[in-house]
């Protein structure tokens, strides 16, 4: 009872300092508006990722398991699955699984044939992620999609011949072709994971990873690539998509692989897939890593123009950094869905450790493994509790609009689904609280459950908000994100 009563003094203590600072006559709410009835796309949910082997060069001298869980304890570890698959969680629905270099070998293999995989060696502690993840998602009565992407090709089947070469060897294009459809067939019929899309590479548009003569393997901070330039995207979207069909493997999509970000995508493949008919009707799903922020990085230029002959092709943003873990985590997010119009989104290595050669370029995360059997949930995880319990999958993104820049927002329609209304409303600011008047519309709710993160809390309870006059109000702290859920 004193736990529950200094929980409420703390969350009344909480509102009265924030409503303080906006209190006085200083200026007028800022007035923003989220329209449940105005439904812009289907919405697919918000993903997880697993990341084990990702830089070694030799795994048989050097095995890699970025994530860590191989240091944690099974209770340790079953902890973290419950907080992002439990029903307590994140819930999320989607997960990204990467298929690494290594599951045929340095050298090329002197016969053909399914044994010539190992595809169990070096993925121990991503299926053992997935599998239990899986395992709790339906056990509330839900279900995950997975998207695979080729992290890199064999070594041998670069013209390099080594680890991260840069170029595909002509001859070895169906190999590896195969290699990316035996690693899904293996998902799905060895550990009956629900595969609906692989996709080709990542971030194959930066070519300037390497010398012009693609003559060395590049730094070893650098993570598994290579070079995809637009012709050979839309030759295999031409040629593997027959391959996939003939194993059996018809209602798995093909994606063109993973830029950096959205723009790149843009300016790189989708042109050439537009003018290409076979590549595009060949096309499952649209993808990129959705990094940075502004129009240089965020933009829908790309998704737009195979969207004119494909309407229904839905667009997945699969790697995107949770930055300094604040709340421009959350405005990228918001860049992501509303100006890259999106349909999803997975963040970078959910788990991460120290183990990345030079340090992770993207560091932010949802939970941090010291490699000495001890881990802590980061500010990443509750940012993305927010996003993710309230979008979640068979939703509908919803229009909205502000009057302040600081003052941004997020919205997901229940579009039959049993999930309630939902948005998000944060604060850019540094340093200002600032009340905001948010009128809604499209809804039958009369109150909305609150929760926030930031100034001091983690996906803490605010209580019911109640709607009147069509509109509700609150007071948004500083670098705060609050996560409003309609009230049945």
């Amino acid at each position: 009872m004193q736990n529950s009563l200094s929980r409420k003094r703390s969350r009344v203590f909480w509102l009265a300092a924030l409503l303080a600072g906006t209190a006085g006559g200083q200026q007028s709410p800022v007035e923003a508006s989220v329209h449940f009835e105005s439904r812009l796309r289907p919405w697919d949910g918000f993903g997880v990722n697993y990341v084990e082997s990702c830089q070694t060069r030799d795994y048989r001298k050097t095995p890699q398991d970025y994530g860590g869980f191989h240091t944690l304890s099974p209770e340790q570890r079953e902890r973290i699955l419950d907080l992002t698959f439990g029903s307590d969680g994140l819930k999320p629905g989607l997960v990204k699984m990467f298929l690494d270099p290594f599951h045929e070998g340095m050298t090329k293999p002197l016969a053909n044939g399914a044994s010539r995989f190992d595809h169990e060696t070096t993925t121990k502690w991503l299926r053992y992620f997935v599998r239990e993840g899986l395992k709790r998602t339906r056990a509330r009565g839900a279900d995950l999609q997975i998207v695979t992407t080729m992290y890199g090709p064999p070594p041998w089947t670069t013209k390099q011949k080594f680890m991260r070469g840069r170029d595909l060897d002509p001859a070895e294009k169906e190999e590896v072709a195969r290699y990316m459809i035996s690693w899904v067939k293996y998902l799905r019929d060895a550990e009956k994971f629900p595969v609906k899309y692989v996709s080709l590479h990542n971030e194959g548009e930066a070519f300037n990873r390497w010398p012009a003569d693609g003559g060395t393997a590049g730094t070893p901070n650098h993570d598994y690539n290579m070079w995809w330039p637009s012709t050979q995207v839309v030759d295999f979207l031409r040629f593997m998509r027959p391959m996939m069909d003939q194993e059996g493997l018809q209602d798995v999509g093909l994606t063109p692989g993973e830029t950096s970000n959205w723009e790149a995508f843009g300016r790189w493949y989708a042109y050439f897939i537009q003018t290409d008919p076979v590549a595009l009707k060949n096309l499952g799903l649209i993808t990129s890593h959705g990094f940075g922020l502004g129009l240089q990085a965020n933009n829908s230029l790309g998704v737009d123009v195979l969207r004119l002959s494909r309407p229904d092709l839905h667009a997945w943003a699969t790697s995107m950094s949770f930055g300094k873990m604040d709340v421009s985590f959350v405005e990228m997010v918001r860049q992501n869905i509303y100006a890259s119009k999106v349909n999803a989104l997975i963040p970078w290595a959910y788990i991460q450790t120290d183990d990345w050669t030079g340090g992770d370029p993207n560091p932010g995360t949802a939970f941090w493994v010291d490699g000495k059997g001890h881990y802590t949930v980061e500010q990443g995880y509750y940012l993305l509790k927010q996003l993710s319990r309230a979008g979640q999958p068979g939703m509908a993104v919803a229009d909205v609009a502000t009057s302040d820049p600081n003052i941004q927002a997020i919205a997901f329609a229940a579009n039959g689904t049993a999930n309630p209304d939902a948005f998000l409303v944060f604060n850019l600011s540094e340093h200002a609280s600032t009340a905001v008047r948010v009128r809604v519309s499209g809804t039958g709710a009369k109150s909305f459950d609150a929760y926030v993160t930031g100034f001091r809390k983690q996906y803490d309870p605010l209580g019911a908000i109640p709607v009147q006059n069509g509109a509700l109000e609150c007071a948004e702290p500083p670098q705060a994100v609050v996560t409003f859920f309609a009230k049945r």
